[in-house]
C-alpha cells in the first residue's frame, strides 16, 4: 500500500483519488477551495455535459491537441466506463443531442454529490481549504548513484534524478506520500481555483508547460457592426476559420454577435484553432446561406427580387435576412440602398451573392482566460507516460485533467479526458 496525495478536487482530481483508493492505497485529497468540484458545478451551464455517448473514433476526432497520447487513457477508461459509474453510484443519466450526456436532474451537483459518495465509501482523507506550495522531491536512493547512462535511459524512460517525497502546504506543514497526482487544473475560470498552481509546480520540478491561451471562448473581432448586433443569433449557418490560405476550421451550427464580436457554439469551437497569426489576418466566413450553392442563391436573389421589381434595395431583403441584419448587408454590398431592384446589375448580384457565402469577419484575438471554458497549453505530454500519466522527470508524480496539454470541442470530451487521465493515473501507482 502507497501513500498517495491528490492535489486538486475537480473532475480528474476526485476520479484519480477514487481509482487509487480502489487499489488499496492510503489517499489524501487537497482541495484548496471551500469544496469539491467548484469548476464542475458550473459546466454545462450547472447542468454538466459529463461526457459523449459517441463512439471512440468520435472522441479521438473532437480532441484538438495530442489525441495519440490520450489512446491508453480512453481505451483503458471510455465513456461507457464513467456513465456506469456514475449511474451505479447514483446519478441517473440521460442522453441528448449530439450524444451529449447529462444527468436526468440537471443538476452538477448530483454528479458531484456521486463522486463525494464514493471518496467517503472509499475512505478517502478529504482536506478542504488546504492551498499547495510546492511539491516535495528527493534524489533517488543510492542504489543509482553509480548507473550508467545506458541503463538509466533504460528505466521506464525516466530521468534518473529526482523522486516524489510529498507536498509542502501554504502554511509551511509538509504532508509526505510515495505518490502525488497532480489535477490542478489550467487557467480558466481562475474563480474556482485554476490559478496556474500546477503549471508551477511542473516547472520547478523541471517539466515543460506549453503556451497557454483560453479555449472555447468568444472571439473579438475589428468589424465595429458586430456591435450594432449584439444579441443577434444565427442558426443554421456555417463558419470557417483561415490564416492566410489555411483553413482551420469549417462547421454548421448557430452563433451569436457580441459587443466585442462573436461568441455561441460555433465560435467556441473555432477558438481553439486560434493562433495569433505571425504573418497575415485571422478571418472568419459566415456562410448565410449553406443549403444553397452560388448558382441556387442567385436565383433565389432573381426571386425574391422579381416579387420586389418596384421597391428599393433596402426594401427588398426581408425573405433572406434577418431585419437587424439588412443595413449591415446592405452597407457592405456597396449598392445603393435607394436604388430600385430591377436597376441592380448582374455584377453587383453576384457579388452580394458571394457576400451572402462569405461575410468577412478579422479575428483580433480571444477573450480572456475568465470566459474560457477551458486552457489549451499546460504540461508537454512529452514528459508524460501515456501509458501511466507517470513523469518521465520525477519518479512517482503523476499528472491528469486540464492541467496536462490536452483540449477537445465542447460536448462532454474535456470532461472525458479528464475522467480517463484521471483513473489512469490512479490505476498506474503501484
Amino acid at each position: 500500500m502507497s501513500k498517495v496525495i491528490v492535489v486538486g478536487g475537480g473532475a480528474a482530481g476526485m476520479m484519480a483519488a477514487i481509482t487509487a483508493a480502489q487499489n488499496g492505497h492510503q489517499v489524501t485529497l487537497l482541495e484548496k477551495n471551500e469544496k469539491l468540484g467548484k469548476k464542475l458545478f458550473i459546466t454545462g451551464k450547472g447542468r454538466c455535459n459529463v461526457t459523449n455517448a459517441a463512439d471512440m473514433e468520435v472522441l479521438f476526432a473532437n480532441v484538438c491537441t495530442n489525441e495519440k497520447f490520450l489512446y491508453s487513457a480512453f481505451y483503458q477508461y471510455d465513456n461507457k466506463a464513467i456513465m456506469s459509474f456514475l449511474e451505479k453510484a447514483g446519478c441517473p443519466l440521460k442522453i441528448e443531442r449530439g450524444d451529449r450526456v447529462f444527468p436526468v436532474s440537471d443538476h452538477s451537483s448530483d454528479v458531484i454529490a456521486a463522486f463525494q459518495r464514493e471518496l467517503r465509501k472509499l475512505n478517502v482523507n478529504i482536506m478542504l481549504n488546504t492551498e499547495v506550495k510546492n511539491i516535495l522531491t528527493e534524489p533517488m536512493e543510492q542504489e543509482y548513484a553509480g548507473d550508467n547512462e545506458e541503463s538509466r535511459s533504460g528505466r521506464k524512460g525516466k530521468e534518473a534524478g529526482q523522486r516524489i517525497r510529498g507536498v509542502v502546504l501554504s502554511d509551511e506543514r509538509t504532508i509526505h506520500a510515495d505518490a502525488c497526482i497532480l489535477c490542478t487544473g489550467g487557467l480558466s475560470y481562475a474563480s474556482t481555483g485554476s490559478t496556474g498552481d500546477g503549471h508551477h509546480f511542473a516547472e520547478e520540478s523541471g517539466h515543460k508547460v506549453t503556451e497557454c491561451q483560453p479555449a472555447l471562448v468568444p472571439l473579438e473581432t475589428s468589424e465595429t457592426w458586430c456591435r450594432d448586433l449584439m444579441g443577434l443569433s444565427l442558426k443554421n449557418v456555417s463558419l470557417r476559420m483561415t490564416n492566410g490560405k489555411k483553413e482551420l476550421y469549417s462547421e454548421f451550427g448557430e452563433m451569436l454577435f457580441t459587443h466585442f464580436g462573436v461568441s455561441g457554439p460555433l465560435v467556441l469551437s473555432a477558438s481553439s484553432f486560434y493562433k495569433k497569426p505571425k504573418n497575415g489576418e485571422m478571418k472568419l466566413y459566415i456562410d448565410l446561406k449553406p443549403a444553397l450553392d452560388a448558382e441556387q442563391l442567385d436565383k433565389r436573389i432573381l426571386r425574391d427580387f422579381e416579387e420586389s421589381k418596384n421597391k428599393q434595395f433596402k426594401n427588398a431583403l426581408n425573405g433572406l435576412f434577418p431585419t437587424r441584419l439588412i443595413p449591415v448587408m446592405i452597407q457592405l454590398s456597396g449598392i445603393d440602398p435607394e436604388k430600385k431592384v430591377n436597376e441592380v446589375t448582374r455584377e453587383e448580384r453576384r457579388s452580394f451573392g458571394e457576400l451572402i457565402k462569405n461575410l468577412p469577419l478579422t479575428v483580433t484575438g480571444t477573450r480572456p482566460f475568465a470566459e474560457a471554458i477551458i486552457t489549451k497549453g499546460g504540461v508537454s505530454v512529452k514528459d508524460v507516460n501515456p501509458s501511466t500519466m507517470e513523469s518521465k522527470k520525477v519518479s512517482g508524480l503523476y499528472f491528469a485533467g486540464e492541467l496536462l496539454d490536452l483540449d477537445a470541442l465542447t460536448g462532454g470530451f474535456n470532461l472525458q479526458i479528464a475522467w480517463s487521465t484521471g483513473y489512469l493515473a490512479g490505476s498506474s501507482i503501484k
